[in-house]
């Protein structure tokens, strides 16, 4: 069986605008709307959606900020639980497929549980299925894949040569492509981001985590985007090989998503999507965590990442509830 080893795995406070109750196949969900209040159901303000509350609630939490990189974290129709760590652009590795992911949809938008569009792999993508220094899955060439696998083999074990064939797929080529990337980025006011490719293996493409906390918040409002960082298993049609998704944390404390990465420049990386009911609320929570153990193995970086975002989720989802409580007392 061909390996497929990860050893190249690439992965302020931002004010919150408004929560738009949005219902799906996999439960309630909040997303921004752009603008205007924030409403709970039936229109009713939350108790600490003002910015007097939202400060207490910030102020109220003491939060396990990692000691090393940077962090950012909010609570949809909350707002920012804060930012941590010197918010200059470094590696980010696999989480760039976020922002591959997000154009991808954006120019061939797919239904809840719908399959997409038919892709056909490339010679390129195909030959660069098997690879002992990149993180790959494999596909056969002229064979049509759904849109929603494609992106799953993306997504969930971080195929880089799968970003790439996507790219060529959209764009016609991987720099028309990632010009698209930074135009997006520039839109969604991420002034510290630049990309360089597609799949995260470029050092120089460079991130902060409240930058990466912009797009996640904006990749989260597409259901389908949701079910696919979802989801826990995805396998390669014809190649009889299954991958489990490098998100440790999914499926466990509320973890619905969302993107690893890691590499020794880039070190740990993980962006996260969280829930927690609130006051009979349902809230999504979005962190990211970059940065960590820069330097040392993929893998030292990754567990690093881990779990600096897992002490967070634990310790944001066991005080959140009290917090705003006391801060509806207030």
């Amino acid at each position: 069986m061909p390996n497929f080893r990860a050893a190249a795995r690439r992965s302020l406070l931002v004010p919150l605008s408004a929560a738009l109750a949005l219902a799906t196949g996999m439960g309630t969900w909040y997303a921004l709307d752009g603008g205007g209040p924030l409403t709970g159901p039936g229109g009713a303000a939350p108790a600490a959606g003002s910015a007097s509350g939202v400060a207490a609630v910030a102020r109220s939490l003491h939060l396990p900020w990692p000691a090393e990189g940077q962090a950012s974290v909010e609570v949809e129709g909350i707002g920012s639980l804060g930012t941590r760590g010197e918010q200059r652009p470094v590696p980010i590795a696999s989480v760039t497929k976020v922002m591959t992911a997000y154009v991808i949809l954006k120019g061939h938008p797919m239904r809840p549980g719908a399959p997409g569009a038919a892709v056909t792999a490339d010679e390129q993508a195909a030959n660069e299925s098997y690879s002992s220094v990149e993180t790959t899955a494999p596909v056969l060439a002229g064979r049509t894949y759904t849109q929603r696998r494609v992106l799953e083999l993306m997504m969930v074990p971080s195929g880089n040569n799968i970003a790439r064939m996507l790219a060529r797929w959209d764009a016609g080529d991987e720099k028309a492509f990632v010009a698209k990337m930074n135009e997006e980025a520039a839109r969604l006011g991420m002034g510290n981001t630049t990309y360089t490719g597609v799949s995260g293996m470029e050092t120089s493409t460079r991130s902060t985590s409240a930058d990466q906390l912009r797009l996640a918040r904006a990749a989260m409002k597409d259901p389908a985007f949701r079910e696919i960082v979802a989801t826990r298993t995805v396998e390669a049609p014809g190649a009889g090989v299954t991958f489990r998704n490098t998100n440790k944390l999914l499926g466990r404390d509320g973890v619905i998503g969302l993107k690893t990465g890691s590499s020794t420049p880039a070190g740990g990386n993980l962006v996260w999507a969280a829930t927690q009911e609130v006051a009979g609320t349902p809230r999504l929570i979005l962190g990211v965590v970059l940065h960590q153990r820069a330097g040392t193995t993929p893998a030292e970086g990754s567990a690093a990442a881990h779990e600096a975002s897992r002490a967070l989720i634990t310790e944001i989802r066991a005080t959140l509830p009290d917090a705003l409580g006391r801060g509806q007392g207030a």
